[in-house]
């Protein structure tokens, strides 16, 4: 690397990897004088054309002054970056600092030139929009504000490089030379440009995983038995209909096959692609399988391989060099230590797992961090019986180890967009990047249910898995992840339980439930279950032991026709008895009912009645016979589409044969009915059900972030500048907190010390009885439980008595650090808080003041920037929220007053990343208006690479 004195040091937080628009990954890095041969030899390979667009002339080769001038760098004024896929040069880009004249400058000079050249066997794999990303984020970290480029007219790939990117621009044209300007500032279509590539990037790096057109085991044992051997089998008996591989570097000369499966010693020796490649060797052999995997092209891995992160200190380095060996080569890998992947569309067929059994093709998304959650998840939506009943099948699987590359991210990224997914849940036990998830999970969200049970919630995260350190408690993250839409749930069974209905059933146009069945006490219990879950239930209506299936139908069909209904519980024992209803006859009169009122979900309690499941599930299948046509397609008011690739399944002792036999009882397009064992079960999934479909309705129009005319960014820009020169972090003065919320319109009654009784007079006197008498000692503050506060204390006399009780009691003023203020109006104390946590970005938070939040933990959070709608719902959302709202018989505190604040410490926090703290404490919200008692702020300097930088994949 670069050492010259008249350089900077080499900026190593500058190297990213990237995934590119064919989800192929690079990795880009400065440009140094060590990169000499790379770049000549790079040269060499770009066309003539190529080179022309680069220097308007032909240039056939490089003269030893370009390679000199083209590898130093000084990494401020004139700086270099290069994308590289196996070590070797694939693009490059600089910038070069002008003044104002477009000669050569230095700072204060804030434009630079920039010049790309992309070999031309990788153009049009987003590369150089990569580049621009990210030599855009270093200029701005060197203060250049401004990129200018010259294009020739015909390099028009270039040009739409530049006008894609959604910076704001200037473009001339002068002696044919195409002339672009633009701002390098970040503006809301830059970023959705940014997110869209990434979204696109992502998606197609995981689609390539999941949808190979080879597949290569690696690691097959030549006997029975052993991962790899079961994977190739797997593999093999789910039908996979792309060409298969087994590879072991111990087999005898001359063996051609493994279990009827083409044989090789190694991946070099395959006559044509590998797209995927399973590798289950040993940990300390998989870097050389690596490197012969890359060489031969290999898309992308999947690593059964045990022996790293979760093994330790050493296992972990191990994993991070696996990591940059892969990317090396530009390929992706899910795992180490992973369970595998699954994709049943009959176009796949693939089972690159440890599963034995592929489960039944469906339209839900499947994503577990464990192997063993992973497993129990796929046995439960594959059979029938034990607890939830019924078939429900999916349409991806994939189980991550340690996921040290691909995550959870990449994959909702794929299914967002994926025509064969219509819910999503996820099991987590770590989220390395919470900031970007919640974004996805937004995203996502509004689109299609996503639901996530997060194990590990009160312990560390799990060795495997390299985690962003939050300082945030699980209970904020949580809240934060429903505020995008998430379905939070806490168990395994509550997962399942919502994706059924969520997969199976129409979203619920609004919290009012029916309850019908034949058994008053069942019906009681799930009347009482739907009150816990904040819903509106009606009366249950009992049918008595003795309906039949076409009082079930009537009954069914009545309460769907009621338009105060929103969704129908209906609750079964058994009967016994000459006449008693059948469990076919009775999930046929469910079936048809439902049918006739498809835009209201149905959920089913059932005692003792296996068969009722089963014959739900048989009676609402809309599989369609082996070889048939399209599966039903989706409508706009459906939660998700009718699961058309679905079966029902046949107990666990059935034969293969009984066990894919379709049912075609109903007509297509019928809702398959959930079934559930408890009323809690079922009453808990449709409660979710319903907070989300509100949300959704809630997502369609988030409100506004507003602007208020008062507020000064720029004064208060230049106070944060002139404060942080002092140092890297502080948290500031009393008078400097002042000055700095009042730019944002937030003003803070004035505390003036006093040290003496003396001076405490003196303050009274220049804020005007009648004043308050406050301890600000760290163990005092904000405790007027423990006495160390003297409120409306008229004159001096009480102001002097005052003084005297609080240093009796608590000792010399020094110790109690006394202050006066100017009393406010009675209200409601409530705190603000607002924090830039290092994992989640901005955040946040709401609560009454004292025990409230401190002691029961009644606190709301918001990401920032926050909206109207999101502040008024926050004011709103803790438990205490009816304080504010006139409790029994209370003036109503000014919500709108304190929405307005929340609004403003948002803004301030988004505007100036530097604020990383601020406490407002208390603020007292009267019937008119609201006061600002006391306030914090902490400012340090802003990370270089923050979320508004270019697209990474995470370090390694």
């Amino acid at each position: 690397m670069q050492t010259s004195p008249d350089r900077h040091e080499y900026p190593a937080h500058w190297e990213a990897d990237v995934v590119l628009r064919d989800g192929g990954t690079a990795r880009i890095r400065p440009i140094t004088v060590d990169d000499a041969d790379r770049l000549v030899s790079f040269y060499e390979q770009v066309s003539d054309e190529s080179k022309y667009y680069r220097f308007f002339a032909p240039y056939p080769r490089l003269s030893a002054k370009d390679v000199h001038r083209f590898t130093h760098h000084d990494f401020v004024d004139r700086v270099g970056l290069a994308a590289t896929v196996g070590g070797e040069f694939i693009a490059t880009v600089r910038y070069d600092r002008i003044g104002a004249d477009g000669t050569p400058a230095s700072a204060p000079a804030d434009e630079a030139e920039v010049a790309f050249l992309v070999q031309d066997a990788h153009q049009g794999r987003g590369v150089a929009s990569a580049l621009l990303e990210h030599i855009g984020a270093v200029a701005r970290e060197r203060g250049i504000r401004r990129f200018a480029a010259e294009v020739l007219p015909a390099n028009t790939k270039m040009i739409k490089v530049f006008t894609d990117a959604g910076y704001t621009q200037k473009r001339s044209f002068e002696d044919g030379v195409v002339r672009l300007e633009f701002d390098l500032e970040p503006t809301d279509r830059s970023l959705a440009v940014q997110y869209a590539r990434e979204h696109r990037a992502e998606a197609r790096s995981v689609q390539r995983l999941l949808a190979p057109g080879s597949v290569a085991v690696i690691g097959a044992g030549r006997t029975p038995g052993g991962v790899g051997r079961s994977v190739l089998g797997n593999i093999r008996d789910a039908g996979f209909t792309g060409r298969l591989y087994a590879v072991n570097k111990a087999l005898p000369d001359g063996q051609k096959e493994l279990d009827g499966v083409p044989a090789h010693r190694s991946v070099r020796d395959i006559d044509g692609p590998v797209d995927l490649a399973v590798v289950a060797v040993p940990a300390e052999q998989v870097t050389e399988v690596v490197t012969e995997c890359g060489e031969h092209g290999v898309q992308g891995l999947v690593v059964v391989s045990a022996g790293y992160a979760e093994s330790g200190h050493e296992g972990r380095e191990r994993q991070r060099a696996l990591v940059r060996h892969a990317r090396t080569y530009g390929m992706r890998i899910i795992g180490p230590n992973a369970f595998g992947i699954i994709n049943t569309s009959p176009q796949v067929r693939l089972n690159a797992s440890l599963a034995p059994e592929v489960p039944r093709p469906g339209r839900i998304g499947l994503f577990a961090q464990s192997g063993a959650i992973g497993i129990a998840l796929l046995s439960r939506l594959h059979r029938r019986g034990g607890g939830v009943t019924g078939v429900t099948g999916v349409s991806t699987f994939v189980s991550s180890g340690n996921r040290a590359d691909v995550s959870g991210n990449d994959v909702l990224q794929y299914w967002y967009e994926d025509p064969d997914t219509d819910v999503v849940l996820m099991y987590l036990e770590s989220i390395g990047n919470p900031r970007k998830f919640t974004r996805l999970a937004r995203r996502t969200a509004a689109a299609k249910p996503l639901v996530v049970v997060q194990g590990a919630r009160h312990a560390a995260a799990p060795q495997g898995h390299a985690v962003r350190a939050t300082r945030l408690p699980h209970e904020t993250v949580s809240a934060l992840l429903r505020q995008a839409g998430v379905i939070r749930v806490d168990t395994i069974t509550e997962l399942v339980d919502a994706g059924l209905l969520l997969a199976r059933q129409p979203l619920p146009p609004g919290p009012g439930v029916a309850i019908l069945g034949n058994s008053e006490s069942l019906g009681l219990l799930t009347y009482d279950a739907c009150l816990a879950e904040g819903l509106r239930p009606h009366p249950p209506q009992d049918l008595t032991t003795a309906a039949s299936a076409a009082d079930f139908h009537a009954a069914l069909s009545r309460a769907l026709a009621d338009d105060r209904c929103d969704a129908v519980v209906v609750t079964a024992i058994p009967a016994v008895g000459e006449g008693s209803v059948g469990d076919a006859a009775l999930a046929e009169a469910l079936r048809s009912a439902s049918a006739a009122a498809p835009g209201k979900p149905v959920l089913v309690v059932h005692v003792e009645l296996g068969g009722l499941a089963e014959a739900l599930s048989a009676a609402a299948s809309t599989a369609p016979q082996t070889g048939s046509g399209e599966t039903p397609q989706s409508t706009p008011d459906r939660a998700s589409r009718a699961e058309g690739g679905e079966q029902p399944r046949s107990a666990p002792d059935a034969t293969p044969a009984e066990d894919h036999l379709p049912a075609t009882d109903a007509p297509e397009g019928a809702h398959l009915i959930p079934a559930y064992p408890a009323a809690e079960r079922a009453v808990r999934a449709l409660g979710q059900a319903v907070a989300y479909a509100q949300w959704r309705r809630d997502a369609a129009d988030p409100g506004k972030v507003p602007e208020y005319e008062d507020i000064d960014e720029k004064g208060a820009a230049a106070l944060i500048d002139g404060l942080l020169a002092r140092g890297q972090g502080l948290t500031l003065g009393t008078e400097e907190t002042c000055d700095l919320l009042g730019h944002y319109g937030v003003q803070v009654h004035r505390a003036l010390p006093a040290p003496t009784p003396d001076a405490a007079a003196e303050a009274a006197r220049t804020l005007g009885y009648p004043v308050a008498l406050k301890a600000t000692a760290p163990h005092l503050r904000h405790r007027a439980d423990l006495g160390g506060v003297r409120l409306d204390l008229a004159d001096e006399d009480q102001l002097r008595r005052s003084y005297a009780e609080l240093t009796e009691l608590f000792g010399a003023p020094e110790e109690l650090r006394p202050v006066v203020q100017r009393m406010a109006p009675r209200g409601v104390d409530v705190v603000v808080r607002a924090v830039i946590d290092p994992a989640a970005g901005a955040v946040l938070s709401f609560g009454l003041a004292g025990a409230a939040s401190q002691l029961l933990g009644d606190t709301a959070h918001r990401l920032i920037p926050v909206t109207d709608r999101e502040a008024s719902s926050l004011v709103r959302s803790i438990r205490t929220a009816p304080l504010l709202f006139g409790w029994r018989g209370s003036a109503p505190a000014d919500t709108r007053a304190l929405e307005e604040l929340l609004l403003r410490v948002s803004r301030l926090v988004d505007d100036h990343p530097e604020v990383v703290a601020v406490t407002l404490e208390p603020v007292v919200v009267a019937s008119h208006g609201l006061s600002v008692l006391g306030a914090s702020v902490r400012l340090a300097p802003p990370p270089a690479r923050d979320d508004l930088g270019p697209r990474t994949l995470p370090a390694y």
